[in-house]
């Protein structure tokens, strides 16, 4: 056989052992030793295999992962949810279905310290769903807003998606933290009209509620310095090239340790938060370091390459190509977590999409927010799943139906992105170096 059929084998073999429920890291390892094993030999393909989790992991951006998910952690205990919630609440809540605008923002708010779509998510089913349904907005409609407004963590920083994806595709971890912040507020935006709309459309999804008075919203603001902080910190540091993303990323974790404390956090609860960091932390690390032993048997293969070759030899537009690279994520993700249908489709994706004349930060959004629309996709979706955990008294049915507004707005947001480009460009453009 030759190798471009080997690689081709092990292609499908992999795609067999995830559908059956093999972890997708240990999938990845396995089928990438056992590649290297019998193309250039036992001793040669376990020294290469060996090596990769100290070599490809040892590096110093990786560091920035830990540092961005302990912030997530602590940011409840630091109880910045309820501050933010009330601040939006303030400004928002008058505008027809106001709650729900004000849930969106709040989680965008909170998203840009938790980094976390289903901690936004399961966070704010306990917060914001109660008080929608106790103004008399429809179940469906508050659950939906909520999965929704979740997924925004995975675009606005600190995304440790995006950090993911800087490692794979080797770009700049400040450049595509950066480039996060303006989609990512454009999205919320974008919901937030959108439900303007809707509810003016249809009363009965949500009432609005008292105005207030501009000196009350004002006085709002002092609830989310915690929140105005932490951002100055990380999005200032990184911008001004004054910290490295790894260096703003502990001093915010460090604001966020000190919030909490003021907020009576309790060890007990500060060593869960050490644990369940260090634990997501090496559960990431080691779907890398699996994938990554995959990707070196593939490149040994030059599949690829020989897949690279043959569609930048097609005669059709680059755009449809793109398109069609965006309906297999949209596909995935239907079946797959983020995580693992980026590690596995990056490496051969990445390259044909940069050859094809597209910026790679600027696809790096995309595909982020590719995968937030996949985090309200039925039958996975995610974030839909979490919220019925935390309000079993709305079936999940319920919700899937009431997130398919949010799923227009999301098609629209990728199509304004691919049209204006700049929307993501310019602020990474414009950054100190």
């Amino acid at each position: 056989m030759s190798p471009i059929e080997i690689g081709a084998i092990g292609g499908a073999v992999l795609v067999v052992l995830v559908v059956i429920g093999v972890h997708v890291a240990f999938a990845g390892a396995l089928v990438g030793l056992v590649g290297l094993v019998y193309m250039i030999g036992w001793t040669a393909g376990l020294g290469i295999a060996g090596t990769i989790p100290f070599s490809e992991l040892a590096h110093y951006s990786l560091s920035v992962l830990p540092m961005f998910i302990l912030i997530g952690y602590l940011a409840f205990h630091a109880h910045l949810t309820q501050g933010a919630y009330h601040c939006m609440r303030m400004w928002f809540g008058h505008y027809p279905g106001g709650l729900a605008v004000a849930s969106v923002f709040a989680a965008a708010a909170f998203g840009a310290v938790s980094g976390s779509s289903t901690a936004t998510a399961a966070v704010f089913s306990r917060i914001a769903i109660p008080e929608m349904l106790r103004y008399g907005y429809k179940p469906g409609f508050a659950a939906g807003v909520v999965a929704a407004a979740g997924t925004l963590a995975s675009l606005i920083p600190p995304s440790g998606i995006l950090v993911i994806y800087a490692i794979i595709v080797e770009e700049s971890v400040g450049r595509l933290l950066i480039a996060g912040f303006i989609p990512g507020i454009f999205s919320a935006v974008i919901y937030g009209i959108a439900i303007v709309l809707r509810v003016k459309i249809d009363p009965s999804l949500g009432k609005p509620v008292h105005a207030v008075r501009w000196g009350e919203r004002i006085r709002s603001l002092s609830e989310m310095w915690g929140i105005l902080a932490v951002v100055c910190i990380i999005m200032g540091g990184i911008y001004t090239g004054w910290m490295t993303p790894t260096e703003s990323g502990a001093v915010g974790a460090f604001i966020i340790f000190l919030l909490a404390l003021a907020h009576g956090m309790s060890r007990q609860q500060l060593f869960h938060g050490l644990m369940e960091t260090a634990k997501v932390s090496v559960m990431i690390l080691t779907i890398i370091w699996g994938i990554l032993i995959l990707v070196r048997f593939l490149g040994f293969s030059g599949l690829p390459a020989a897949i690279q070759d043959f569609i930048l030899g097609l005669d059709i537009h680059r755009f449809w190509i793109l398109l069609i690279i965006l309906l297999i994520y949209a596909i995935l993700g239907m079946f797959m977590d983020a995580i693992g249908m980026l590690l596995l489709t990056l490496p051969l994706v990445q390259p044909i999409v940069v050859s094809l004349g597209y910026d790679p930060v600027w696809f790096g959004i995309i595909v982020v927010k590719m995968v937030e629309i996949c985090l309200i996709t039925p039958p996975i979706g995610l974030n839909c799943f979490v919220v019925a955990g935390v309000r079993p008294d709305i079936p999940l049915v319920t919700i899937f139906k009431g997130i398919w507004w949010f799923f227009v707005c999301d098609v629209l947001t990728v199509a304004l992105l691919i049209a204006f480009p700049d929307i993501v460009l310019w602020l990474p453009n414009t950054m100190f170096e």
